[in-house]
């Protein structure tokens, strides 16, 4: 029992002292690691517990991080981490790695205690005990910072070196020039691109001395003596040459430049060199040497005082005529201030003055003062210099001239005493334009741009009745008669743009109601209206009887003429109707058509006659129509024949395929008469007359020289063998009232009759006359590009279209025989006809509850109404009565200055009865 328990003893004892063994070599091991953990300082090696509080630090860390092991002990590793890591995650994250990979690597930016930042690799590792217990985290830390920032400039020394090289290699692709290298030997070992694109060479043709195949052959001698010269002796190169360039197929100059480059012991080892393109810059140098030598000669050979200044402000030429003016010898007044000795002593301070302040400003220089002359008197000289201003915008030269200004000195002061003699005259003036201002008879008015009256003078209350309080601060507007308010306004709007008005006529109403004809000439100024008005009331109403005598002068020369034509017709007509009436007596009834046919045929030609009268002397302005010029003439020429006499021969040429024309017929007719007429009264002993016509295509050139926009024209044209006019009577003969005639004879506005007439149907006239030599008048018409109208009447009352269901017919015409006629027409075509003589009888008849589909009216009605009132009044109860009007006057007799209203037609009599049928057929079944 006692040798158990000591056996048991010695077993404990001796397991206790193996304890304490292993107890103390733990302890030295821990002493060691300690050591260890303490003594690396380069590196901070922190121990955290699991969820990442610090329970160890050792001096590496104090050192590196700046916190003491007390401080830390307990922190949350998180502290010495970024913002932006923290904001992340990115601790909790390497803390994932670590558990889940056993470490994670880390290489960051980190804090220290102090706030700055260092740049730290490393590793976190998972601590495990020996059961495989995870005791927390080892964070091992070493400072990198300058290794980090030697690597970021390093990686930005990198990139900017491949920036530059890539800046180099575009700039060197993009220059204009073009950068070459080659050996000491002068072979081409690089080029740019430019250099290909340039000459068109292929790559490695310039390599060597292949570049002087581009060279110009009467240059290539000299470059190369050049290059080799400069690479014997080492001296920079400088030559132009030519080179062709490929795109452009010709040569230009080039200006090739080359540094060598040397080694530490001096020897060439490479040569840099650049072409650039200088042919632009030597042909502009030799216009400026040609420019020079030109100025030179010119300054040489002109009167005036020429010379050059360098921009440090000392002269550098003279021309000739200073030497010669101040007796010195060339030469001793430039390359220094001696110029300054011809300058009068009083004048040179300014003059000097002058001078030094536009050299340092660069303006103009401009002053005056005396120069002494070879006698040794002194006068007075404008002096005035530019200055050259060069590629770089600086002054290369300053050019001057010195212009004597004495004698003109010398008027001034003449002209300032006039001036106070003047000034004296003008008040005269001044009185007197206000006394004409009051007493002249012709109306004076002073307006803002809108209108509004200023001013007017008393010949306004003279000539109107409006006194000036009426007037001043209305508008002119007010006093215009409705009638020309809208042609008023566009005048003032012509005046707003700048525009004076000549001679523009308006009617002004009158304080008494009365109106007076006013004609204006008008003009702006500074914003301001004037202008001066010349009753023409009464020259108007004198100007209106002079056209009508006109025509009624053309017409009582047409009276011989018509009188025969007429009663020869006259003549053919009550024969043809007494035969027939003997011969139906006689029953001799197969004979009667021939009769009849020449009735008939007398009476057309009597209607065509009384035709072209009444268009003739009608006043109304009618529409344009597309006319055939040709056949116009034609229906004329007999007309023309009758006027011009038997002394004169008559040609009609009209060109095939002549265009029509868009224009007033019967002014065309007046116009063509009146040419006729002239050309007749220009060979008072016989001649011949061309009426021709042609179709023109007018160009630029041809549009300018007849004033009339380009385009298509047709021309009309009347030519006489007659006496021809001079120039200063071609040139106003187009204007009113000038005429050649004597007294009595012409009224002179045949021509500017035509002349408006032709410019309104958007033509022109034009007059080619030799004195002795005969007169071309030709009036130009612009094409018409549409159709014309060519019905005519059926050749049969037979086959005249027939009623169709009974209409009727009111016939009213105060002509019992015209009465009859159209009604015995209507009764055989079908229709139920009805008659009244005049106007009241008619209206009886439209006012009633009668059928009817047709109203068929003269014009000039019996009865206190005329047709056309007639007609107006009857549509109030039948608004779609169809109305013919037949009327012996002319067409505007009906229409007046307005328009038919729709299912109107005018008939002119006389007519034939095929045509009438017509007319009715397509009124009622319109």
């Amino acid at each position: 029992m006692m040798l158990s328990e000591t056996e048991e003893l010695r077993r404990r004892n001796q397991a206790l002292e193996n304890e304490v063994a292993r107890l103390r070599e733990q302890a030295a091991t821990a002493q060691r690691y300690r050591a260890i953990f303490d003594s690396t300082t380069d590196f901070a090696i922190i121990v955290s517990d699991p969820n990442g509080h610090v329970t160890d630090w050792n001096i590496g860390a104090e050192r590196i991080l700046g916190w003491s092991t007390e401080e830390m002990v307990g922190e949350h590793t998180a502290v010495f981490f970024t913002p932006e890591d923290r904001a992340t995650g990115r601790v909790e994250e390497e803390m994932r790695l670590a558990r889940e990979a056993g470490r994670a690597g880390d290489e960051r930016w980190h804090l220290r205690n102090d706030g700055s930042r260092f740049w730290a690799s490393g590793e976190m590792m998972l601590l495990r005990d020996a059961g495989g217990v995870h005791l927390g985290y080892l964070k091992i830390l070493r400072d990198r910072t300058d290794e980090h920032r030697a690597g970021e400039a390093l990686q930005e020394a990198e990139v900017r070196l491949r920036e530059s090289e890539d800046h180099l290699r575009h700039t060197v692709e993009l220059n204009p020039q073009v950068p070459w290298t080659c050996d000491p030997e002068g072979n081409i070992t690089s080029y740019s691109q430019r250099w290909l694109d340039l000459t068109g060479q292929a790559p490695g043709e310039p390599d060597g001395a292949g570049w002087t195949k581009a060279l110009h052959p009467d240059d290539l001698p000299h470059t190369i003596a050049v290059f080799s010269a400069c690479l014997a002796s080492g001296e920079p190169v400088d030559v132009d040459y030519r080179i062709r360039v490929a795109a452009a197929g010709e040569y230009r100059w080039m200006r090739a430049r080359a540094y060598p480059r040397r080694n530490a012991v001096g020897e060439i080892i490479h040569w840099y060199g650049l072409v650039e393109d200088v042919h632009d810059r030597r042909l502009a140098e030799a216009r400026l040497r040609a420019n020079e030598e030109q100025f030179r000669v010119f300054a040489q050979s002109v009167p005036n005082h020429v010379w050059a200044g360098r921009p440090d402000g000392y002269l550098d030429w003279f021309n000739d005529q200073v030497y010669a003016y101040c007796g010195e010898a060339p030469g001793t007044l430039y390359g220094t201030t001696e110029w300054t000795r011809i300058v009068h002593p009083e004048d040179l301070p300014a003059a000097g003055e002058a001078w030094t302040r536009s050299l340092t400003t660069g303006e103009v220089y401009e002053t005056e003062f005396r120069i002494r002359r070879a006698d040794g008197a002194y006068r007075w000289f404008l002096v005035r210099a530019e200055p050259v201003w060069g590629a770089d915008d600086r002054i290369v030269r300053w050019v001057g001239t010195n212009t004597d200004i004495d004698d003109q000195r010398r008027q001034g002061a003449e002209l300032e005493r006039l001036n106070a003699t003047l000034a004296q005259e003008v008040a005269k003036q001044t009185q007197d334009r206000d006394r004409i201002w009051r007493l002249s008879p012709v109306l004076k008015v002073i307006g803002t741009m809108s209108g509004d009256i200023l001013a007017v003078n008393p010949a306004w209350t003279h000539t109107l009745g409006w006194s000036e309080e009426d007037t001043l601060g209305r508008n002119v507007m007010e006093f215009v008669a409705p009638e020309d308010r809208e042609i008023g306004a566009a005048a003032i709007q012509q005046l707003v743009a700048g525009q004076p008005m000549v001679e523009f006529q308006s009617t002004f109403a009158t304080k008494d109601g009365g109106q007076r004809r006013i004609a204006w000439t008008t003009m702006p100024e500074e914003g301001t209206l004037y202008g001066f008005g010349r009753d023409v009331t009464e020259q108007r109403t004198i100007e209106e009887a002079l056209r009508q005598s006109q025509k009624m002068e053309a017409v009582g020369q047409l009276t011989g003429g018509i009188a025969h034509d007429f009663n020869n017709m006259l003549a053919g007509i009550s024969g043809s109707l007494e035969l027939m009436q003997s011969r139906m007596t006689q029953g001799r009834f197969t004979e009667i058509d021939r009769y009849v046919s020449a009735a008939q045929g007398a009476a057309k030609r009597a209607a065509a006659l009384t035709h072209r009268l009444l268009a003739f002397s009608r006043r109304q302005t009618l529409d344009p129509r597309p006319t055939d010029v040709n056949r116009l003439i034609a229906g004329m020429e007999e007309l023309v024949r009758r006027t011009i006499g038997p002394e004169i021969a008559l040609e009609v040429v009209g060109a095939g395929g002549l265009w029509p024309a868009l224009v007033d017929p019967s002014q065309l007719e007046n116009a063509l008469l009146n040419l006729c007429i002239n050309a007749r009264d220009a060979m008072p002993e016989g001649g011949r007359i061309t009426i021709e016509t042609a179709n023109k295509w007018l160009d630029q050139r041809g549009a300018r020289q007849h004033d009339m926009p380009p385009g298509q024209y047709l021309s009309l044209c009347v030519s006489d063998t007659g006496t021809g006019m001079p120039p200063n009577v071609i040139a106003r003969a187009f204007e009113p009232f000038f005429t050649t005639k004597p007294i009595g004879e012409g009224t002179g506005l045949g021509l500017s009759m035509i002349y408006g007439f032709a410019k309104q149907s958007g033509g022109q006239v034009r007059i080619y006359s030799e004195v002795g030599q005969g007169t071309t008048v030709c009036i130009y018409l612009p094409r018409h590009f549409g159709g014309i109208d060519t019905d005519d009447p059926l050749a049969n009352l037979d086959v005249a279209p027939r009623a169709e269901h009974g209409e009727t017919v009111l016939v009213v015409d105060d002509e019992p025989t015209v009465r009859m006629l159209v009604t015995e027409v209507l009764e055989d075509l079908g229709y139920t006809a009805i008659e009244a003589a005049d106007s009241m009888a008619g209206l009886k008849v439209l006012q009633s509850d009668v059928r009817l589909d047709l109203l068929i009216t003269d014009v000039g009605l019996p009865g206190g109404i005329n047709g056309r009132q007639m007609a107006d009044a009857g549509r109030i109860a039948r608004p779609d009565l169809k109305v013919l009007f037949i009327t012996g006057y002319a067409e505007n007799a009906v229409v007046g200055n307005g328009h038919l209203d729709h299912g109107m037609q005018v008939l002119t009599k006389p007519f034939v009865m095929e045509m009438l049928a017509t007319r009715i057929r397509e009124l009622i079944g319109a």
